[in-house]
């Protein structure tokens, strides 16, 4: 097995991991982050219903012409800030957080860091 597939298949075998143990309800969703090289995702999810209740991630119109770069730790604490307003506009206010087998560091932390200071609490 070459080393991309190996990292994938350990950066999956992560994700299943913190998926067993992370689940979103009604009352407390789970805000879900995809980072990839070039962007990143945020996704507020209501695992009971298997709905999508707020998104937001780097390559939204109103927030790309307000970032220079998708992959930074700047787009993402704007792409935070902005899932946390939608997430507060719907009536969300506590949610569960879910990292997707990525190290809480980096661009990770700043999305959580922008959430929280746009009023989530996890």
């Amino acid at each position: 097995m070459d080393s991309l597939k190996a990292k994938r298949a350990r950066h999956v075998r992560r994700k299943t991991r913190v998926r067993g143990k992370v689940h979103g309800t009604t009352a407390c969703p789970r805000l879900c982050v995809t980072r990839t090289n070039d962007q990143i995702y945020a996704q507020i999810i209501d695992d009971t219903t298997g709905t999508t209740i707020a998104a937001a991630s780097s390559i939204d119109p109103e927030l790309r012409a307000a970032l220079k770069s998708g992959s930074n730790a700047d787009a993402a604490k704007v792409v935070g800030e902005a899932i946390g307003r939608r997430a507060l506009e719907k009536g969300v206010d506590r949610v569960v957080f879910d990292r997707s087998g990525r190290l809480y560091h980096g661009r990770v932390k700043a999305l959580a860091d922008g959430a929280r200071d746009a009023g989530l609490k996890f």
